[in-house]
């Protein structure tokens, strides 16, 4: 089925906000736009300084000297910096050179960060001072690579270039569909297309304040925090280290945050317990991804005046899919699939085509992820009759029990976690002491909600908990239920950490 066009977004803010979201063909286009309307308005706050959008683009411009090769020749750039302007300021100079960036997780150690200047064929390697141990082998081992430090600086400006739509432009880490940590080469054309997808489907888009708290390494910080910001003239604050979120909330009064799950859970924790304040006057809206939503947040947050957006994305779709505006009346659904791509679903898995989707792996052997120019999500779907989409699975979870039925996990989660007290489940294959499979769960409960339950709470939760259970079908009930005192293990993007499948 082809997806609907931007029309259908039409109605959920006001006409004039709606004709000034246009699409981009390279990010280059995008920041000379950007240049022309916002010049003394104030793009990134950090570490106590304010840096304008002209006042950005001239320290980007002097950077882009440091990098600047002939026209016409590609290069890769490896990007190790923190979040900060240092990074903002190096990834514009890298990518409005037509240069292709690839973003580093700060917590490589030196021989991680070497293997993958050689892997990916980077030309040059920009880092933050304080991380120079980190490219000490590149140093000794790799002269071929220019070794950038991310203050370093010159006397002369470069002007920005322009690029075609299909030149590539980004190289993120991915877990893919197989789970194996892989390079996603996004193009200036799916980069721009994650960015205004970012714009729609809420009524306040432009010159808004965001606050930054998710790591820049990762595509929901990259696309939908910093690059949707500055393509709607918004001012972006750096949170540099995610204690001090609540304290930089207050100095800065955001009016929109863009969080994965666990940080949303927190954020409301604190909001319930020393008041609406945690959050700021200003707050606006939550944009909530990377991980399943909770229809409990939702709610929660709606009784605080602030809206809650869950959406779903993939790395190799430069980040966004879908969007859902109607969180209050559909707040299971992942909402409204994004113009410019076609969806199809094939026994259940969501395959993808369109203008944000990857060029492919880079420097990877081919893997089935493409089939006839269709990219494999893994995910599993279904799409209601008003064409809302709703996640029920990832294959590669899909748990055959000895009977032959196929279980999706996170299917059953979702019924447990309709329950107020469950913040997390995990159901998975589990052994006997006999060596019989079954299915068990667990769940880490919501501490807001236990004072409800009396002050044995194990015992009433056990009783929900088995209720949810015996309304199952038989072949999908769980056999084992642990009520956890501490949270399960999380990836650095704060997915939870599956249990391995029983052998």
């Amino acid at each position: 089925m082809q997806s609907r066009s931007r029309e259908i977004f039409e109605k959920y803010t006001d006409p004039e906000t709606f004709e000034k979201i246009r699409e981009y063909n390279t990010v280059s286009e995008m920041w000379e736009n950007c240049l022309r309307q916002y010049p003394q308005a104030i793009a990134i706050e950090d570490a106590g300084e304010k840096y304008s959008y002209a006042r950005l683009e001239k320290d980007a411009a002097e950077f882009r000297t440091l990098l600047a090769r002939p026209e016409g020749e590609a290069r890769r750039v490896g990007l190790l910096i923190s979040n900060s302007y240092a990074f903002v300021k190096a990834y514009l100079a890298v990518v409005t050179l037509g240069y292709t960036a690839m973003i580093l997780p700060v917590q490589l150690d030196e021989m991680t960060v070497f293997g993958c200047c050689m892997k990916y064929g980077l030309d040059a390697l920009v880092y933050q001072p304080e991380l120079k141990e980190k490219v000490s082998v590149v140093a000794a081992r790799a002269q071929q690579v220019q070794l950038i430090a991310s203050d370093a600086a010159s006397e002369t400006a470069t002007a920005l270039r322009a690029c075609k739509k299909e030149d590539p432009c980004v190289i993120m880490f991915t877990g893919g569909t197989t789970g194996k940590s892989k390079g996603a080469l996004l193009s200036n054309d799916a980069v721009m297309q994650g960015t205004v997808n970012g714009c729609y489907g809420y009524r306040d888009v432009f010159s808004q304040r965001y606050l930054l708290v998710l790591p820049l390494s990762h595509v929901f910080g990259l696309i939908r925090n910093l690059m949707t910001s500055l393509y709607t003239g918004s001012t972006l604050f750096i949170c540099r280290n995610n204690k001090d979120m609540f304290r930089d909330i207050a100095m800065f009064r955001p009016t929109i945050l863009v969080v994965v799950p666990a940080l949303a859970e927190m954020a409301l924790t604190l909001s319930k317990k020393f008041g609406r304040n945690m959050l700021g006057a200003d707050m606006k809206y939550i944009i909530c991804g990377a991980a399943a939503v909770a229809p409990y947040l939702i709610g929660e947050y709606q009784k605080l005046g602030i809206t809650l957006f869950p959406g779903y994305g993939l790395t190799e779709s430069a980040n966004l899919v879908s969007g859902n505006p109607e969180c209050a009346e559909k707040p299971d659904s992942v909402g409204i699939p994004y113009p410019n791509q076609e969806l199809r679903i094939e026994n259940g898995e969501l395959w993808l085509k369109g203008r944000n989707i990857m060029q492919g792996y880079v420097s990877e052997p081919e893997e089935p992820s493409f089939e006839d120019g269709w990219f494999r999500t893994g995910d599993l779907v279904r799409l209601d009759e008003e064409g809302f989409l709703y996640i029920t699975g990832r294959i590669k979870e899909v748990i055959v029990l000895p009977s032959g039925e196929n279980i999706s996990p996170a299917e059953l989660e979702a019924k447990f976690n309709e329950l107020p007290f469950v913040q997390d489940s995990q159901v998975f294959e589990d052994l006997t002491e006999n060596g019989a499979h079954i299915l068990a769960l667990e769940i880490v409960p919501r501490a807001t909600e236990l004072p409800a339950l009396g002050e044995n709470p194990n015992p009433v939760m056990m009783e929900k908990l088995h209720a949810v259970n015996e309304a199952l079908p038989s072949y999908a009930r769980v056999s084992r239920i642990v009520i956890r005192d501490s949270d399960f293990a999380r990836t650095p993007s704060m997915k939870i950490v599956r249990y391995q499948k029983c052998k």
